[in-house]
């Protein structure tokens, strides 16, 4: 027994080492691209000018480039790319599909739709975006949960996928509608409607930072839950989840992370699908690890994907959506027949 315990206590250590070393490779990894987003752009910069700028030595235009716009512009990236990655994490546990994300099931599509609605119809009330993409998201959520709930039964996952699909091709419906009776403003906001962290400012990270570390925090508590989701309903239920209770409250956590970031970035796909995969394979399926390192590889990934569309056809910018399709839509397919083959 003695020889047991201590075989089990090892490998847990072991387990703990390794996770702990994986964090601080993606930490460093994320650390490397901040500083190459720093100083990547229309003029690039070395490391030392960075340095310079950043300590207020460097000349002037250096100091406002590095600071007054790319800083905030990468904070935001790290933020966005984080919140949509563990959304991305929670809905996969909720519906225990591992095609589940903010695009698929309606979320984004609600965020973007309110977001759109404000920016189009009543754009003197830019300020109310944010709190117009949050409740979106919210409000879509539950459209999608009123309509998969079956009397008896309450929801399942099949019925979330299918609610989730047909209401977001209705509002994505929405959203071209007010493009095309409003096509006139279109053009300020088409950069956001294809995803886009250009022109975002320190006001914006004030704005995401408070919402992203509540989101953080809330999603590490409901890990738990989330691995006990994993069991099966029946299991689940056996060791005292409330199915339903708890299906809404890890879809609300992900339709509140997704909607502030929506707000902030536009409509930034295959972050939430790519992402806890990835992480899967690196620390596991137990959440308690998963979303940290959803958080991290998250981050990475935007910073990177947005450093490649300011510089890719500089001095032309793309949108940072539009490189994330382009790279996540063959990942998608991979991921397709992968589930496909293993019988999903």
């Amino acid at each position: 027994m003695g020889v047991q315990s201590v075989s089990k206590k090892e490998l847990k250590d072991y387990r703990l080492t390794k996770r702990v070393a994986i964090y601080a490779v993606e930490a460093i990894i994320l650390i490397f691209l901040i500083i190459m987003s720093l100083g990547s752009g229309s003029v690039n910069y070395s490391a030392k000018e960075i340095l310079m700028a950043l300590s207020g030595q460097g000349d002037s235009v250096s100091r406002v480039i590095v600071r007054e716009i790319r800083i905030p512009r990468t904070v935001s990236a790290i933020l966005v790319g984080s919140n949509i990655a563990i959304a991305g994490a929670l809905l996969q546990a909720v519906l225990k599909n591992p095609l589940a994300a903010p695009g698929i099931i309606g979320v984004t599509s609600g965020a973007s739709l309110a977001a759109v609605t404000i920016m189009l119809v009543f754009p003197a009330l830019t300020y109310f975006v944010p709190f117009a993409a949050f409740f979106g998201g919210i409000l879509a959520t539950f459209l999608v949960f009123a309509l998969a709930w079956k009397k008896g039964t309450g929801v399942n996952a099949v019925r979330i996928v299918l609610a989730g699909v047909a209401l977001n091709a209705i509002l994505g419906g929405g959203t071209s509608l007010l493009s095309i009776l409003y096509s006139d403003r279109i053009q300020g906001i088409l950069m956001w409607v294809n995803g886009s962290l250009a022109g975002n400012t320190w006001i914006d990270v004030q704005t995401l930072l408070p919402y992203t570390v509540v989101g953080f925090i809330v999603a590490l508590f409901l890990s738990d839950i989330a691995n006990l989701l994993q069991l099966g309903d029946s299991n689940a239920v056996s060791l005292g989840v409330k199915l339903n209770q708890a299906r809404i409250i890890l879809s609300i956590t992900a339709a509140f992370l997704t909607g502030i970031s929506v707000a902030i970035a536009g409509i930034i796909g295959f972050v939430g699908l790519i992402i806890p995969h990835i992480s899967r394979l690196l620390v596991g399926s137990n959440y308690r690890f998963l979303i940290p390192s959803c958080a991290l590889l998250g981050a990475s990934l935007l910073v990177l994907a947005d450093m490649v569309a300011r510089t890719i056809f500089a001095p032309i910018e793309l949108p940072v959506g539009l490189i994330m399709a382009v790279s996540g839509g063959p990942f998608f397919l991979y991921l397709l027949k992968k589930v496909g083959r293993e019988g999903y």
